[in-house]
């Protein structure tokens, strides 16, 4: 292994492999200065150009098996690949779903579903960018969607709503859950889900976009007599419950990543900002009152990072690492405020500028104490599944 060390003191055990895959990124990155992220902000536009850059790398192909084009390898350089992206400034929300959208299908597609799809995601033909599994009356308890899925001879028929569907007007390819036995006739409430793989566009799909405070594509959705191939049902009819469990784990993963690069980006540009400010004829960075938060927020940081590391390498061992994966996400999301804090106070009124960037960072970085998964609901999880504490809903 090869010890990097990276901006204002970053060290992380990278191959020479891994260092190469993370040049290699940021130099991608690099095409794609602060002033397209600023345009496409105040446009609230999607940024095409850069995920065409990612797709034709290859590299959002990172966990599909060379038989299928990919880069056969792990989570772990997922995660040195999305990492990457957000340190760069860019926003990965745009394009990690790349990544992480494969799993299921890899771990529970047929080997028909697989060929079909698999190298035309490798490649960047298709974009597999949209999840369509949230609906509003359900929230987070995943087994109270209402959307339903009735077979008709050789199609499934879907019918329902959801909510915050990303990416789906960018996406060639959903994964869309649905339940195909009602909840009241289910013997247990996680028994009943199945899950399908959607071309788009689609007749009866109807997307109705969501302005949010970042500039997210995302979507309310109508699913009005949409039909889908019954060959194209994941696995076994009623059992996506436990696949949709075994994805979370590579989402929260992936989010981790991508908050860890939002607080590396704000943590050097805090820095630098604070070295290079003089006022009363000395830098701002002499200050404790200054150099603190930042201090704290990259420790936080670091450990973050090495539990995101932990949990991607439970994974890419075919483990399922829950509690990991969600102590990843819980203190990357939390790292990654305090970054994006240290360095609203660091700039002083110049934080609100829309030029420093500072305050798009701000807004991109609130999501992940949300989503994926409230960092409650995390909590909630780790008391009852780790420590032993009783169910407290």
């Amino acid at each position: 292994m090869v010890m990097r060390a990276g901006e204002r003191g970053t060290v992380a055990e990278l191959s020479a492999t891994q260092e190469a895959i993370q040049d290699e990124i940021r130099e991608i990155c690099g095409q794609f200065t602060e002033e397209y992220w600023q345009d496409k902000d105040a446009r609230r536009e999607y940024p095409e150009e850069f995920l065409k850059a990612l797709l034709t790398s290859g590299w959002l192909g990172v966990l599909i098996p060379k038989e299928y084009g990919g880069k056969a390898l792990g989570m772990y350089e997922a995660g040195i690949i999305i990492e990457e992206i957000s340190k760069s400034g860019a926003n990965a929300i745009a394009c990690h779903a790349q990544i992480y959208n494969v799993a299921m299908l890899l771990r529970y597609g047929s080997e028909e579903l697989k060929q079909r799809y698999l190298p035309r995601i490798a490649s960047g033909e298709i974009r597999f960018l949209a999840f369509g599994l949230t609906e509003e009356a359900a929230g987070q308890d995943t087994t109270k969607i209402s959307t339903t899925a009735r077979r008709d001879g050789d199609h499934y028929v879907l019918n329902g709503r959801k909510n915050w569907l990303s990416r789906a007007q960018h996406a060639d390819l959903m994964l869309a859950v649905a339940r195909t036995t009602p909840l009241e006739e289910a013997p247990k409430k996680t028994h009943g889900l199945s899950a399908f793989l959607v071309e788009l566009p689609v007749e009866g799909l109807h997307l109705k976009p969501v302005p949010l405070m970042m500039n997210i594509e995302t979507n309310e959705a109508d699913f009005i007599d949409l039909r889908v191939p019954a060959e194209n049902l994941i696995g076994e009819e009623d059992s996506a419950f436990r696949y949709i469990i075994s994805g979370v784990n590579g989402d929260r993963i992936a989010a981790a990543s991508a908050a860890i690069g939002d607080a590396r980006w704000l943590i050097r540009h805090a820095t630098q900002y604070a070295n290079d400010r003089v006022v009363f004829d000395r830098p701002i960075a002499l200050n404790q009152s200054v150099q603190f938060p930042i201090a704290h927020a990259y420790a936080a940081t670091e450990a973050a990072s090495l539990m995101r590391f932990r949990a991607a390498q439970k994974y890419d061992r075919g483990e399922e690492p829950g509690p990991e994966s969600n102590m990843a996400k819980l203190l990357s999301s939390e790292a990654a405020c305090e970054a994006a804090n240290a360095a609203m106070s660091t700039y002083g009124g110049y934080a609100f500028a829309r030029s420093k960037g500072i305050e798009r960072k701000f807004r991109e970085t609130r999501l992940f104490l949300n989503a994926p998964g409230s960092n409650n609901l995390i909590l909630s999880y780790l008391s009852q599944h780790v420590l032993g504490m009783p169910r407290s809903f």
